[in-house]
């Protein structure tokens, strides 16, 4: 089990596939929490996580099984694209898209998500900051609010969005823009200050 460990996803699927289930659960272990945070942000519901979790699993499982996995990136990504997929399922009736003039407006802290250390004031008050990044980020329609989360929290690529999502890098650019066009409509109707010390 020990030299499992030491196995890439890829080299994990094809043990997988040839029989061995030490492989899978090694799989399991590995991506799990990643993909459950991801799935509980997006539905924000525990239960609505914990069944499509599950379900991204057996789906996984099904697709390794019958062989029809077709290795064209990384394993995450494609997990990732399962859950999203069965999240779409979950909330397709539900869908509702906010949209606000194309007005310009240069980007600031949400194009540098980096933070730098310093006196412990500067950290409080960046760590609030965060924190009322997140809760505008919950008011944010769904698909804005995913393209957020991955890029920022998950810290993949817009091409890996657009793998993941099933969009072109142009719309998962358009619905980061919106969405922080959007979080900081709703900062200035809270008089909530985004900017970084």
């Amino acid at each position: 089990m020990d030299n499992l460990k030491m196995c890439t996803d890829e080299q994990l699927v094809a043990l997988y596939v040839q029989g061995q289930d030490e492989a899978f659960d090694i799989l399991l272990q590995r991506h799990k929490d990643r993909l459950y945070s991801y799935i509980l942000f997006i539905v924000r519901n525990a239960d609505m996580a914990d069944d499509l979790f599950q379900e991204t699993f057996v789906k996984c499982i099904v697709t390794l099984r019958n062989g029809r996995y077709t290795e064209n990136g990384k394993f995450s990504a494609w997990l990732t694209r399962i859950a999203h997929n069965l999240i779409i399922d979950q909330f397709r009736t539900e869908k509702s898209e906010n949209t606000i003039s194309n007005e310009e407006v240069e980007c600031d802290l949400f194009n540098n998500a980096s933070l730098c250390d310093s006196s412990l004031e500067i950290k409080m008050v960046n760590e609030q900051t965060l924190k009322d990044v997140r809760r505008l980020m919950n008011n944010l329609p769904d698909n804005q609010r995913e393209v957020v989360y991955m890029r920022y929290y998950q810290d993949l690529s817009f091409k890996e969005i657009s793998d993941i999502t099933g969009v072109s890098i142009n719309t998962a650019l358009g619905r980061m823009r919106y969405a922080i066009l959007n979080m900081r409509r709703m900062a200035a109707e809270h008089d909530i200050n985004l900017s970084l010390n």
